[in-house]
Protein backbone atom coordinates (compact mmCIF):
# COMPACT_ATOMS: atom_id res chain seq x y z
CA UNK A 1 0.00 0.00 0.00
CA UNK A 2 1.60 3.02 -0.77
CA UNK A 3 2.09 6.02 1.72
CA UNK A 4 -0.04 8.38 2.82
CA UNK A 5 0.47 12.24 2.49
CA UNK A 6 0.76 14.68 5.56
CA UNK A 7 -1.98 14.02 7.95
CA UNK A 8 -2.79 15.30 12.02
CA UNK A 9 -1.01 13.98 15.23
CA UNK A 10 -3.19 12.37 17.71
CA UNK A 11 -4.52 13.93 20.88
CA UNK A 12 -6.59 10.74 23.24
CA UNK A 13 -4.20 8.65 25.85
CA UNK A 14 -6.47 7.15 27.99
CA UNK A 15 -10.11 6.22 28.41
CA UNK A 16 -11.13 9.69 30.26
CA UNK A 17 -10.51 11.35 27.13
CA UNK A 18 -13.13 9.67 24.85
CA UNK A 19 -15.12 12.62 24.92
CA UNK A 20 -16.25 13.35 21.71
CA UNK A 21 -14.70 16.96 21.62
CA UNK A 22 -11.44 14.95 22.44
CA UNK A 23 -11.93 12.31 20.07
CA UNK A 24 -12.36 14.90 17.28
CA UNK A 25 -8.88 16.84 18.72
CA UNK A 26 -5.94 16.42 16.71
CA UNK A 27 -2.33 18.13 16.25
CA UNK A 28 -0.54 19.31 13.12
CA UNK A 29 2.38 17.22 12.02
CA UNK A 30 5.56 19.08 12.13
CA UNK A 31 9.26 19.12 12.01
CA UNK A 32 11.42 22.37 12.99
CA UNK A 33 14.32 22.81 10.17
CA UNK A 34 17.31 22.09 12.53
CA UNK A 35 20.46 20.95 12.64
CA UNK A 36 20.34 17.46 14.36
CA UNK A 37 22.95 16.68 17.00
CA UNK A 38 24.29 12.98 16.11
CA UNK A 39 25.20 11.24 19.45
CA UNK A 40 28.48 9.53 17.28
CA UNK A 41 28.67 6.78 20.96
CA UNK A 42 25.32 5.60 19.58
CA UNK A 43 26.14 5.42 16.18
CA UNK A 44 29.11 3.61 17.02
CA UNK A 45 27.05 1.24 19.47
CA UNK A 46 23.77 0.53 17.42
CA UNK A 47 26.55 -0.08 14.41
CA UNK A 48 28.33 -2.72 16.52
CA UNK A 49 25.06 -4.39 17.52
CA UNK A 50 23.43 -4.56 14.28
CA UNK A 51 27.02 -6.17 12.87
CA UNK A 52 26.88 -8.84 16.08
CA UNK A 53 23.18 -9.02 15.16
CA UNK A 54 23.97 -10.19 11.52
CA UNK A 55 26.46 -12.86 12.28
CA UNK A 56 23.75 -14.06 14.79
CA UNK A 57 21.32 -14.30 11.75
CA UNK A 58 23.97 -16.14 10.06
CA UNK A 59 23.89 -18.70 12.84
CA UNK A 60 20.55 -18.82 13.51
CA UNK A 61 20.40 -19.79 9.89
CA UNK A 62 21.88 -23.13 10.02
CA UNK A 63 24.67 -23.36 12.11
CA UNK A 64 22.99 -23.99 15.37
CA UNK A 65 20.71 -26.93 16.73
CA UNK A 66 17.27 -26.65 15.68
CA UNK A 67 16.44 -26.41 19.97
CA UNK A 68 18.36 -23.53 19.88
CA UNK A 69 16.62 -22.06 17.10
CA UNK A 70 13.18 -22.75 18.91
CA UNK A 71 14.25 -21.29 21.66
CA UNK A 72 15.56 -17.81 20.57
CA UNK A 73 11.90 -17.49 18.75
CA UNK A 74 10.48 -18.51 22.80
CA UNK A 75 12.30 -16.02 23.84
CA UNK A 76 11.56 -13.06 21.46
CA UNK A 77 7.95 -13.82 22.02
CA UNK A 78 8.67 -13.66 26.12
CA UNK A 79 10.17 -10.42 25.72
CA UNK A 80 8.15 -9.22 23.15
CA UNK A 81 5.14 -9.69 25.70
CA UNK A 82 7.21 -7.27 28.16
CA UNK A 83 6.77 -4.79 25.74
CA UNK A 84 3.23 -5.05 24.51
CA UNK A 85 0.86 -6.40 27.58
CA UNK A 86 3.66 -5.08 29.86
CA UNK A 87 5.14 -1.42 28.93
CA UNK A 88 2.51 -0.79 26.85
CA UNK A 89 -0.81 -1.60 26.95
CA UNK A 90 -0.62 -2.30 30.92
CA UNK A 91 1.36 0.77 32.11
CA UNK A 92 1.45 3.37 29.13
CA UNK A 93 -2.55 3.33 28.33
CA UNK A 94 -3.26 1.37 31.80
CA UNK A 95 -5.43 -0.56 29.34
CA UNK A 96 -6.15 -3.01 31.85
CA UNK A 97 -5.20 -4.03 35.04
CA UNK A 98 -2.66 -6.64 36.70
CA UNK A 99 -2.19 -8.15 39.88
CA UNK A 100 1.11 -8.15 41.45
CA UNK A 101 2.61 -11.97 40.17
CA UNK A 102 1.79 -10.75 36.54
CA UNK A 103 2.97 -7.04 37.01
CA UNK A 104 6.18 -9.06 38.42
CA UNK A 105 6.51 -11.70 35.32
CA UNK A 106 5.62 -8.56 32.80
CA UNK A 107 8.67 -6.13 33.96
CA UNK A 108 10.59 -9.37 34.08
CA UNK A 109 9.98 -9.62 30.17
CA UNK A 110 10.24 -5.93 29.72
CA UNK A 111 13.78 -6.34 31.03
CA UNK A 112 14.86 -9.05 28.88
CA UNK A 113 13.64 -6.75 25.75
CA UNK A 114 16.57 -3.77 26.90
CA UNK A 115 14.29 -1.28 25.70
CA UNK A 116 14.75 1.13 29.18
CA UNK A 117 13.20 0.82 32.37
CA UNK A 118 9.29 0.51 32.39
CA UNK A 119 9.65 4.16 33.42
CA UNK A 120 11.26 5.61 30.43
CA UNK A 121 9.95 3.96 27.84
CA UNK A 122 5.95 4.57 29.23
CA UNK A 123 6.91 8.22 29.54
CA UNK A 124 8.09 8.71 26.12
CA UNK A 125 5.11 6.75 24.79
CA UNK A 126 2.75 8.44 26.56
CA UNK A 127 4.37 11.69 25.23
CA UNK A 128 3.88 10.27 21.77
CA UNK A 129 0.53 9.95 21.82
CA UNK A 130 -0.62 13.41 23.22
CA UNK A 131 1.87 14.93 20.46
CA UNK A 132 1.76 12.40 17.72
CA UNK A 133 4.37 13.15 14.63
CA UNK A 134 5.07 16.72 16.09
CA UNK A 135 8.41 17.96 17.75
CA UNK A 136 7.44 16.79 21.22
CA UNK A 137 6.82 13.50 19.70
CA UNK A 138 10.11 11.16 20.94
CA UNK A 139 10.12 9.69 17.03
CA UNK A 140 8.20 11.72 14.99
CA UNK A 141 7.53 10.11 12.15
CA UNK A 142 7.55 13.55 10.42
CA UNK A 143 11.07 13.68 9.99
CA UNK A 144 11.31 10.34 7.78
CA UNK A 145 11.20 6.76 8.08
CA UNK A 146 14.61 6.84 9.12
CA UNK A 147 14.01 9.13 12.03
CA UNK A 148 11.54 7.29 13.60
CA UNK A 149 12.83 4.12 12.83
CA UNK A 150 16.45 4.62 14.64
CA UNK A 151 17.10 7.83 14.25
CA UNK A 152 15.71 9.47 17.09
CA UNK A 153 18.19 7.15 19.30
CA UNK A 154 21.52 8.47 17.51
CA UNK A 155 20.96 12.00 18.03
CA UNK A 156 20.10 14.28 20.84
CA UNK A 157 16.62 14.94 22.06
CA UNK A 158 14.64 17.99 20.88
CA UNK A 159 14.05 20.60 23.77
CA UNK A 160 10.05 20.24 23.36
CA UNK A 161 10.72 16.83 23.80
CA UNK A 162 12.53 17.12 26.88
CA UNK A 163 9.77 20.19 27.83
CA UNK A 164 6.35 17.92 27.38
CA UNK A 165 8.09 14.45 28.91
CA UNK A 166 8.42 16.63 32.03
CA UNK A 167 4.43 17.68 32.18
CA UNK A 168 3.72 13.86 31.38
CA UNK A 169 1.57 12.54 34.68
CA UNK A 170 3.50 9.43 36.21
CA UNK A 171 2.83 9.13 39.53
CA UNK A 172 0.52 6.15 38.87
CA UNK A 173 3.55 4.05 37.36
CA UNK A 174 5.75 5.87 40.94
CA UNK A 175 3.46 4.53 42.65
CA UNK A 176 3.54 0.57 41.50
CA UNK A 177 6.54 -0.89 44.05
CA UNK A 178 7.22 -3.12 41.21
CA UNK A 179 7.88 -0.03 38.63
CA UNK A 180 10.31 1.08 40.94
CA UNK A 181 12.27 -2.22 41.99
CA UNK A 182 13.36 -2.50 38.09
CA UNK A 183 14.39 1.01 37.71
CA UNK A 184 16.71 0.91 40.86
CA UNK A 185 17.81 -2.67 39.82
CA UNK A 186 17.78 -2.51 35.87
CA UNK A 187 20.93 -2.97 34.72
CA UNK A 188 21.56 -6.81 36.87
CA UNK A 189 17.72 -7.43 36.23
CA UNK A 190 18.76 -6.38 31.86
CA UNK A 191 21.50 -8.07 32.00
CA UNK A 192 20.65 -11.87 33.39
CA UNK A 193 17.31 -11.74 31.58
CA UNK A 194 18.59 -10.46 28.01
CA UNK A 195 22.41 -11.85 28.04
CA UNK A 196 23.39 -14.24 30.77
CA UNK A 197 20.15 -16.43 30.78
CA UNK A 198 19.71 -16.66 27.15
CA UNK A 199 23.48 -17.61 27.01
CA UNK A 200 23.14 -20.32 29.61
CA UNK A 201 20.52 -22.42 29.27
CA UNK A 202 20.97 -23.36 25.40
CA UNK A 203 24.58 -25.06 26.92
CA UNK A 204 22.07 -27.43 28.65
CA UNK A 205 21.12 -29.26 25.57
CA UNK A 206 25.07 -29.28 24.08
CA UNK A 207 25.08 -25.37 22.59
CA UNK A 208 27.71 -23.90 22.29
CA UNK A 209 28.08 -20.31 24.42
CA UNK A 210 29.24 -18.55 21.72
CA UNK A 211 26.27 -19.65 19.29
CA UNK A 212 24.02 -18.94 21.81
CA UNK A 213 25.04 -15.95 22.85
CA UNK A 214 25.24 -14.55 19.50
CA UNK A 215 21.58 -16.08 18.50
CA UNK A 216 19.49 -16.16 21.67
CA UNK A 217 20.55 -13.00 23.00
CA UNK A 218 22.06 -10.60 20.46
CA UNK A 219 20.22 -11.85 17.40
CA UNK A 220 17.21 -12.04 19.23
CA UNK A 221 17.82 -9.03 20.72
CA UNK A 222 18.29 -6.67 17.60
CA UNK A 223 15.06 -8.22 15.89
CA UNK A 224 13.05 -7.42 19.03
CA UNK A 225 14.23 -3.91 18.80
CA UNK A 226 13.62 -3.27 14.80
CA UNK A 227 10.52 -4.86 15.06
CA UNK A 228 9.57 -2.75 17.89
CA UNK A 229 10.89 0.23 15.88
CA UNK A 230 8.51 -0.66 13.17
CA UNK A 231 5.39 0.55 14.80
CA UNK A 232 7.20 4.16 15.09
CA UNK A 233 8.22 4.07 11.14
CA UNK A 234 6.46 1.44 8.97
CA UNK A 235 3.19 2.22 11.31
CA UNK A 236 3.60 5.61 10.42
CA UNK A 237 3.56 5.50 6.74
CA UNK A 238 2.02 2.71 5.51
CA UNK A 239 -1.38 0.50 6.14
CA UNK A 240 -5.27 1.05 6.13
CA UNK A 241 -7.28 4.06 7.76
CA UNK A 242 -10.40 2.84 8.31
CA UNK A 243 -11.09 4.62 11.78
CA UNK A 244 -9.41 8.18 11.17
CA UNK A 245 -8.24 9.17 8.01
CA UNK A 246 -6.85 12.53 9.70
CA UNK A 247 -3.77 10.69 11.54
CA UNK A 248 -0.69 8.82 10.05
CA UNK A 249 -0.75 5.87 11.82
CA UNK A 250 -2.05 2.86 9.72
CA UNK A 251 -3.56 -1.30 10.39
CA UNK A 252 -1.54 -3.70 8.57
CA UNK A 253 -1.91 -7.27 9.78
CA UNK A 254 1.86 -8.18 8.60
CA UNK A 255 3.17 -5.70 11.26
CA UNK A 256 1.06 -7.26 13.36
CA UNK A 257 1.67 -10.52 12.74
CA UNK A 258 5.57 -9.53 13.77
CA UNK A 259 4.90 -7.39 16.71
CA UNK A 260 2.36 -9.84 18.64
CA UNK A 261 -0.97 -7.91 17.45
CA UNK A 262 0.77 -4.53 17.85
CA UNK A 263 -0.10 -3.85 14.18
CA UNK A 264 -3.24 -1.93 13.71
CA UNK A 265 -2.05 1.33 14.81
CA UNK A 266 -5.01 3.19 13.11
CA UNK A 267 -7.27 1.89 15.71
CA UNK A 268 -5.12 2.14 18.47
CA UNK A 269 -4.48 5.81 17.88
CA UNK A 270 -8.12 6.32 17.64
CA UNK A 271 -8.92 3.99 20.67
CA UNK A 272 -5.70 4.10 22.54
CA UNK A 273 -7.15 3.00 25.76
CA UNK A 274 -8.65 -0.71 24.26
CA UNK A 275 -6.73 -3.63 25.95
CA UNK A 276 -7.28 -5.19 22.23
CA UNK A 277 -5.02 -2.59 20.56
CA UNK A 278 -7.49 -4.04 17.29
CA UNK A 279 -11.10 -5.03 15.94
CA UNK A 280 -10.31 -7.25 13.91
CA UNK A 281 -7.15 -9.95 13.35
CA UNK A 282 -7.75 -12.43 16.36
CA UNK A 283 -5.21 -14.73 15.07
CA UNK A 284 -2.57 -12.53 14.60
CA UNK A 285 -3.29 -10.67 18.32
CA UNK A 286 -0.90 -13.23 20.37
CA UNK A 287 -0.53 -10.50 22.95
CA UNK A 288 -4.59 -9.89 23.31
CA UNK A 289 -4.50 -13.23 23.89
CA UNK A 290 -1.75 -13.83 26.48
CA UNK A 291 -4.32 -10.90 28.80
CA UNK A 292 -7.48 -12.94 28.15
CA UNK A 293 -5.18 -16.18 29.34
CA UNK A 294 -4.55 -14.13 32.70
CA UNK A 295 -7.59 -12.95 32.84
CA UNK A 296 -8.93 -16.37 32.62
CA UNK A 297 -6.72 -17.28 35.99
CA UNK A 298 -7.25 -14.19 37.63
CA UNK A 299 -4.39 -12.12 37.36
CA UNK A 300 -5.69 -10.11 34.59
CA UNK A 301 -8.94 -7.46 35.07
CA UNK A 302 -10.71 -4.37 34.25
CA UNK A 303 -9.97 -4.90 30.39
CA UNK A 304 -10.79 -1.74 28.79
CA UNK A 305 -12.59 -2.02 25.62
CA UNK A 306 -14.51 0.27 22.99
CA UNK A 307 -18.41 -1.16 22.03
CA UNK A 308 -19.10 -2.00 18.15
CA UNK A 309 -21.57 0.93 17.84
CA UNK A 310 -18.91 3.58 18.80
CA UNK A 311 -16.39 1.93 16.39
CA UNK A 312 -19.07 1.69 13.60
CA UNK A 313 -19.73 5.30 14.42
CA UNK A 314 -16.33 6.33 13.97
CA UNK A 315 -15.59 4.44 11.10
CA UNK A 316 -18.50 6.28 9.45
CA UNK A 317 -17.56 9.57 10.70
CA UNK A 318 -13.87 10.34 9.97
CA UNK A 319 -12.79 6.82 8.88
CA UNK A 320 -11.15 6.48 4.79
CA UNK A 321 -14.79 4.72 3.09
CA UNK A 322 -12.24 1.49 2.96
CA UNK A 323 -14.33 -0.68 4.79
CA UNK A 324 -14.88 -3.95 2.78
CA UNK A 325 -11.32 -3.80 1.34
CA UNK A 326 -9.72 -3.78 5.39
CA UNK A 327 -12.46 -6.18 6.57
CA UNK A 328 -11.55 -8.57 3.55
CA UNK A 329 -7.60 -8.40 4.59
CA UNK A 330 -8.38 -8.76 8.16
CA UNK A 331 -11.37 -11.55 7.65
CA UNK A 332 -11.33 -13.08 11.59
CA UNK A 333 -13.24 -10.48 14.20
CA UNK A 334 -12.04 -10.38 17.73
Amino acid sequence: MAPRGERKGSYVLFENEQSEKDLEKVIQPSAEDRKLDIVWPNVFIFLIAHIAGLYGCYLFLGQVKLLTCVFAVVVYIIAGLGITAGVHRLWSHRAYKARFPLRVILAIFNSMAFQHPVLIWARDHRVHHKYSDTDADPYNATRGFFFSHIGWLLVRKHPEVKAKGQQIDLSDLYADPVLRYQEKYYMPLMLATCFVLPTYIPTLWGETAWNAFFVCAVFRFIVGMNVTWLINSAAHKWGYRPYNKNINPGDGKTLALMVLGEGYHNYHHTFPWDYRTAELGAPLNLTTRFINLMAKIGWAYDMKSVSKEVIEKRKMRTGDNNHKEYEKDNSIKT
